[in-house]
């Protein structure tokens, strides 16, 4: 085994080292389709083995967008790469100076954010969050599921920055970007801090996870609920477990998420349902169904998100596409590019998150009527903000002695 270094291209696209798969995807809709665009990914390289990827989503490990060079691993004759260990999980700690991001961002409901974990072991294929660890000198692909960042400090961040003279309390998202609850959570117990600390100062919190592992805070959760401090949304992609086990391979089976939906919503906390994304010709005719079981199980609220592909995720879901589902690649990229303008993305405002076109108004009609028809979003809880507790400096202790 061998390892090539090579002086990237300046456009972000080169950089990352993704280029067959744009060739792939010419491939698939000329001649000799599934069956040559595959032939091509194979002989490229770019591709992991199997036995190395076993139980993760991507199947490619690019350099990071912003690197001066990119590596390509090839076999030098020796036949060495079959003795290149599998991608473990690697944690790493992490120590931001500010645990609270905020964004100005009009078309999400939140001005602020914490994310606990930085990459995401669940691997979901689609994660418009794997970009980001470009920005740690890692890959999108593979790295993000497998060389993960922990922030131990998260808690005691919190806890100066809610104390800031001027501070004024708005919901906090957790899980928009990486998943609090991921399997890392069960050692390093985060997430727990943190709620620890947000239920002290009594300040609201909404939380998004694919995970059942959310259930083990129903005590803190459900106290915070009875305040009108918590909500949370658990995310069901789709009720099929082979796809689910494969487009998002560690994270909770779909007849878990729903069980925990119940369990969360009988001990008196407000559960919203998740339908995202919504994968054009994949899983969108899954809408209703899914719907209709998180109304069953006590879910309150629902939203959809169509299929993102910024940057680097976009070579990573074609490859899985190929890979898993080659008769549908054709029809489901045509139908992701009838949403986008044409393009795999489009990241402006007010379209990034429900797409545009027909197919995309069809998507939005259904979910509305079926939303309805269940009861859901009748009516939107919003969480309260009045009750939040700043701490106490030192010299106003002083001052009641």
């Amino acid at each position: 085994m061998s390892i090539a270094i090579r002086q990237t291209d300046p456009t972000p696209w080169q950089r990352a080292n993704v280029e067959p798969v744009a060739d792939a995807d010419i491939a698939a809709f000329g001649p000799g389709r599934m069956e040559r665009a595959n032939a091509m990914m194979e002989q490229s390289g770019i591709r992991v083995g199997a036995d190395r990827r076993r139980g993760r989503a991507a199947g490619i490990n690019p350099t990071g967008r912003f690197e001066a060079i990119t590596r390509h691993v090839f076999d030098d004759g020796w036949d060495s790469l079959e003795e290149l260990p599998p991608f473990a999980t690697e944690v790493q700690v992490e120590k931001p100076r500010n645990i609270i991001t905020r964004n100005a961002s009009p078309d999400i409901s939140f001005d602020r954010s914490i994310n606990p974990y930085r990459g995401c072991e669940h691997g979901c294929v689609y994660c418009f969050a794997r970009p980001t660890h470009s920005f740690m000198g890692l890959s999108p692909g593979l790295d993000f599921e497998s060389k993960l960042f922990a922030k131990p400090d998260a808690a005691k961040l919190l806890e100066k920055e809610l104390g800031r003279e001027g501070y004024e309390p708005r919901t906090i998202a957790i899980g928009t970007n990486t998943d609090p609850y991921q399997p890392i959570e069960k050692t390093w117990r985060i997430m727990r801090e943190i709620l620890e600390v947000l239920e002290a100062h009594d300040h609201p919190v909404g939380i998004v996870t694919k995970s059942a592992l959310v259930t083990r805070d129903t005590d803190i959760l459900s106290r915070m609920a009875a305040k009108g401090l918590a909500k949370v949304a658990l995310s069901v992609t789709t009720m099929d477990r082979r796809l689910a086990r494969s487009m998002e391979p560690r994270a909770a089976t779909p007849t878990r998420r729903l069980e925990a939906m119940r369990a969360l919503a009988e001990a008196g906390i407000p559960v919203s349902v998740m339908t995202a994304p919504i994968i054009p010709g994949l899983n969108d005719h899954e809408i209703e169904r899914i719907l209709d079981s998180a109304a069953h199980v006590g879910a309150r609220e629902a939203g959809y998100v169509i299929l993102r592909l910024p940057l680097e995720v976009s070579p990573i879901f074609k490859d899985w596409l190929l890979r898993n589902h080659p008769d549908r690649y054709r029809h489901v990229m045509s139908l992701v590019r009838s949403m986008r303008d044409g393009k795999d993305y489009d990241s402006e405002f007010g379209k990034r998150m429900k797409g545009s076109g027909p197919y995309a108004w069809q998507i939005g009609r259904r979910f509305e009527i079926t939303a309805k028809r269940l009861g859901l979003n009748r009516d939107r809880q919003k969480l309260r903000t009045d009750l939040f507790k700043g701490t106490e400096k030192k010299n106003e202790q002083l001052m009641l002695l």
